[in-house]
């Protein structure tokens, strides 16, 4: 894709706008988020929105959907033998427990509640990874899983040191990862690195963090932040077109909207976003959302959008907020 197709410069349009009640019509897990991050609702109602995901929807479903030994589809990467249909060419089963629990996480499961304890506990029990049969929390080889594994533990509240130091010691010297080093990868990658910052940036969040952890996320920042988030350092030009397009769950995918919601959360505001940021204001629609455009194939146990092409709810928030957490920059 060349840099026509990125389209021109756009004016800042008032993410007030946003279509509140479309979004407010919707699962606990976005309500409760719209309520927050949107509309200032008072902290109680944010609070009796958010304990829902539990109990009602898209969370009760998914919960309900463990084995009795508390893993998901007895397996932590990938079903176990034998569970689920064989994926079709080009996707890949989104059923295991490593999915499972990351959209728990997106959905905002409390931590602190008996339901998410239990889950914890159990999955630190009984599950275990297809490498090397190493258990949930101690992670396994391959950045971009302890990355996702390292936040779901951080937020969740299970011990993961072991990754992270493992995590530290598999920085490259670029200041990212990459999930093929163990094969001889010395360039990082965008999709590992976008996994093991946001890990880092939770377990900062939860525990204070170290100045080795610190010092690790301001060096992956700075190799996408050197890069525009999208573009080669070297030739300047986009470097996949699919960053470009934005999806929800993200999986281990990276793309633009993902790495711009990584910096507001890490509240970092650089000049160097200032391309991205206007890439999503571009793909904002006439009527306030967002549209799903690159769903990563495979068997879910949930569907959360209605298909690439539509307005996505998801999309909707996430961009909402990072142009409002942009644009209040003052």
């Amino acid at each position: 894709m060349d840099d026509d197709a990125l389209g021109g410069s756009a004016d800042t349009q008032d993410v007030t706008t946003a279509p509140l009640d479309w979004l407010l019509d919707s699962d606990p897990a976005i309500r409760w988020q719209v309520l927050r991050d949107l509309t200032g609702a008072p902290t109680a109602a944010v609070a009796e929105e958010r304990a829902r995901v539990a109990t009602e929807g898209w969370g009760a479903r998914l919960l309900a959907a463990r084995d009795p030994d508390g893993q998901w589809m007895g397996g932590a990467c990938f079903p176990g033998r034998g569970r689920g249909e064989p994926p079709q060419e080009g996707s890949q089963p989104w059923t295991s427990t490593l999915p499972a629990m990351m959209e728990l996480y997106d959905f905002g499961l409390d931590p602190s509640t008996d339901v998410a304890r239990e889950m914890t506990s159990l999955v630190q029990a009984n599950c275990r990874w297809e490498y090397d049969d190493l258990p949930f929390f101690d992670g396994e080889v391959e950045p971009c899983i302890n990355g996702r594994t390292v936040t779901l533990g951080a937020y969740f509240g299970a011990d993961v040191e072991v990754i992270v130091a493992r995590l530290l010691a598999d920085q490259l010297d670029d200041g990212g990862w990459n999930c093929w080093t163990e094969n001889g990868a010395t360039v990082s990658s965008f999709a590992s690195t976008i996994c093991v910052l946001e890990g880092l940036l939770e377990c900062e969040r939860a525990t204070g963090g170290s100045p080795q952890l610190r010092a690790a996320r301001r060096g992956g920042e700075q190799y996408l932040l050197d890069r525009a988030l999208f573009r080669r350092k070297s030739t300047g030009e986009v470097a996949v077109d699919a960053w470009l397009q934005f999806s929800f769950p993200t999986r281990w995918h990276y793309d633009v909207l993902r790495a711009l919601d990584y910096f507001r959360l890490a509240d970092i505001r650089d000049p160097r976003l200032g391309e991205a940021i206007e890439l999503v204001r571009r793909k904002r629609q006439d009527d306030g959302t967002w549209l799903l455009e690159n769903t990563h194939r495979g068997a879910v146990h949930v569907e959360l959008e209605d298909g690439d092409g539509r307005p996505s709810r998801w999309n909707t928030l996430r961009a909402t907020r990072v142009l409002g957490w942009w644009d209040a920059r003052g």
